[in-house]
């Protein structure tokens, strides 16, 4: 639009201090005729004015001017606390409306900007705002509109620019929502232990926030606890930690009648539950070349407290040497197999001979240690059979494998261990460093003797050339038993023919006994990051994965099968994107995942709040308005103010004119031409000086 404005303006021909100079002496000139009363004095006085004006070279001057429009900026939440309920319908038909009343209104130019999901860092309102207005000339900037529930997390403490700021929110004002707020939770605990969780139920926007509410506890899929929960109050809640490894723990407080969305009545909290230090029980026979490998093993770990006890001298080897002079200790049979053995996390027996040591008593002790949950690891030689095997004791009946009869037992000659089918699909055994691979054999040092036993039940992991089991690994019970049938272990250790990794395969053996999570041979775990879900199955059960069910924590549910993988892992990924307790299940074991919000700061109020922003729209002169709950939001008109008038009403948002131009063309007219003024000074200096001269 182009305006054309016209105006007086001045061109000194003479420096301005130089006109004011002339003007003094044209005063004191008049003054001098004043006094004397000299006639002509009024002539002498309009020849002075016109000589002035003349030098002063008055100008009507016109300017062609091009006249800018306003520029508005609309901004749109579409954070995930904008989707909630009917406020996404709301704000997209104010958008709608604002839109179309702005394609109205001339010299208004109306520029939308959407406000994506902000994640961990909440909605960043006003640095959208801040990049938006970075192509926007603050000289033509009417105002700012924002479609938001008010829920911003990096409000100024002073505004970025000087127009006005409106916000349209959706619903109306005082509304309420409960949430859970978690104000401490353990990230781990001892097994064994409790652990303690503080926690809060708080009503946000309640007129009088008080009373209780059922609190509902899930860990795990088990069955829920419910607890009375003081609102606004700390509550804490005590949990026993049953297990290692994860523990999904759900809260969720019963809705509260008109609140805004029950999103946040739920909060969801992982406990990883560890050991504190093992105690390991090791019972090692007569001393042989191997009898240092388990002590070494064991006192590497610094979470290892090692009880160990060598048997020096049998009972048959009594010399009669009396008690006094005998440097030995007795040992402490009934202490450790009667009175302390639940203490232990896991018995290990070296290359132990019965003899007459343990009474069956103690034996069937440690076979009701296993099958209540214990864990027990044998390392066999040649003392594995005959009378004093402990396969012929209660305790053989937990042992996964029975020794032949007869020489034929024992085994000897060079032959490097095998990793069976089963072995490499076992946590224990797969992956081993110089394992066999396919048709290739195994690149780790020899052995030179191993027993030949009948598998009874478990799980051969490993096996010698002529197919007899090596490592046999069982669950009994609750407990689990793996039997070593060579004790020739130690050569690795000792670099014999490249050595082997020894000290990795007995620490993965031990800590399967003690049912280390990592090492779970059928085992279905979930996790989440970045937003997906990472189902992992793994079996030792050769064939396909079967299908995994997958149930959301809205409850909604679908099937999926795994894609298969190495070492007898299969692999499902889907995107998680509900906040709570994911759960999937293979039709025998099931897995929780605990998927936090996306963006915490947003859920933290779910509310639509225009008093979080309330001191900026204040310092801009602009205003907030509800859309209200009716089917027509109740969109307030557009209208344009001047600057420096009221921006908002009880129904209108104001929009600044800011008559911003581009002047395009400017024509001067000189009121006293130098032709005209000559004529006119010499004209009236003539006529004064006539009338002076009279």
């Amino acid at each position: 639009m182009r305006q054309a404005i016209a105006g007086l303006d001045f061109a000194p021909i003479l420096p301005p201090w130089l006109l004011l100079a002339l003007g003094a002496v044209a005063l004191l000139a008049l003054g001098v005729a004043l006094w004397r009363r000299a006639r002509g004095t009024g002539w002498r006085a309009l020849s002075f004015v016109v000589l002035l004006l003349a030098l002063a070279n008055p100008r009507l001057v016109e300017e062609t001017r091009e006249i800018r429009p306003d520029i508005a900026l609309l901004v749109q939440d579409r954070s995930d606390s904008a989707r909630i309920g009917p406020r996404a319908a709301q704000l997209d038909a104010a958008r709608q409306a604002i839109e179309e009343a702005a394609s109205r209104i001339p010299d208004l130019e109306l520029r939308v900007v959407d406000l994506p999901e902000g994640g961990q860092q909440g909605t960043r309102l006003f640095s959208a705002i801040d990049r938006a207005l970075a192509d926007i000339p603050r000289a033509r900037l009417a105002g700012v509109i924002a479609l938001t529930d008010g829920q911003a997390h990096d409000v100024p403490a002073q505004p970025s620019f000087e127009a006005p700021l409106h916000l349209v929110l959706p619903g109306r004002a005082g509304e309420t929502d409960r949430r859970i707020r978690v104000i401490e939770a353990p990230g781990y605990g001892i097994v064994g232990r409790d652990v303690e969780l503080r926690v809060a139920v708080e009503d946000l926007g309640a007129t009088q926030p008080g009373g209780a509410v059922r609190l509902t506890l899930r860990r795990d899929g088990a069955p829920p606890r419910v607890e009375s929960v003081p609102v606004g109050r700390e509550h804490r809640i005590t949990l026993p930690v049953e297990r290692g490894g994860p523990s999904v723990i759900e809260l969720t407080a019963e809705e509260r009648q008109g609140e805004v969305s029950p999103l946040n009545n739920r909060a969801v909290v992982t406990v990883n539950g560890v050991r504190d230090r093992l105690r390991v029980l090791l019972v090692s026979g007569e001393p042989h070349s191997g009898e240092r490998t388990w002590r070494r093993l064991l006192k590497a770990d610094p979470n290892v407290d090692l009880v160990h006890f060598t048997i020096l001298r049998p009972p048959e080897k009594d010399d009669l040497t009396p008690l006094n002079e005998l440097a030995l200790i007795a040992f402490p049979v009934r202490e450790l197999f009667q009175v302390k053995l639940r203490e232990f996390d896991l018995i290990v027996f070296d290359r132990f001979s019965n003899r007459g040591i343990l009474p069956p008593l103690y034996l069937r002790n440690i076979a009701d240690y296993v099958r209540s949950g214990g864990a027990l690891l044998m390392s066999a030689g040649p003392e594995f059979i005959g009378a004093g095997s402990l396969a012929a004791t209660p305790l053989g009946q937990v042992l996964p494998a029975r020794p032949l009869s007869g020489q034929a037992a024992v085994a000897e000659g060079a032959f490097r261990p095998h990793v069976t089918a089963a072995g490499a699909r076992h946590p224990v055994t797969e992956g081993l460093s110089g394992a066999n691979q396919g048709n290739a054999q195994a690149s780790w040092g020899h052995w030179y003797r191993h027993l030949r036993a009948e598998p009874q039940s478990g799980v051969t992991v490993m096996d010698s050339p002529d197919g007899a089991p090596l490592l046999q690994l069982d669950r009994v019970g609750e407990g689990r038993v793996a039997l070593l049938l060579s004790d020739q272990i130690w050569l690795w250790s000792r670099g014999h023919d490249g050595g082997g990794p020894q000290a990795e395969l007995l620490r993965r053996a031990a800590h399967w006994l003690m049912k280390e999570p990592e090492l779970e041979e059928e085992d279905l775990t979930a996790r989440i990051e970045g937003g997906m879900l990472q189902v992992t199955r793994r079996s030792v059960e050769a064939g396909p994965p079967p299908e995994i069910t997958i149930t959301a924590p809205d409850g909604t549910t679908r099937r999926a099968r795994a894609e298969a993988g190495p070492g007898g892992r299969s692999v499902l990924a889907l995107p998680a994107g509900q906040p709570g307790v994911w759960q999937a299940s293979d039709g025998r074991r099931s897995a929780f995942a605990a998927a936090a919000a996306a963006n915490p700061p947003e859920m933290a109020d779910l509310r639509a709040d225009a008093g979080r922003a309330a001191a900026v729209t204040g310092a801009t002169g602009g205003s907030a308005h509800w859309l209200g709950t009716t089917e027509r939001p109740a969109v307030p008109e557009l209208r344009r103010v001047a600057a420096g008038r009221d921006a908002a009403g009880a129904s209108w948002i104001g929009l600044r004119r800011n008559e911003d131009h581009l002047v395009t063309g400017i024509a001067a007219l000189p009121l006293l031409p130098p032709w005209l003024a000559l004529p006119l000074v010499l004209g009236l200096a003539l006529v004064a000086w006539r009338r002076e001269g009279r």
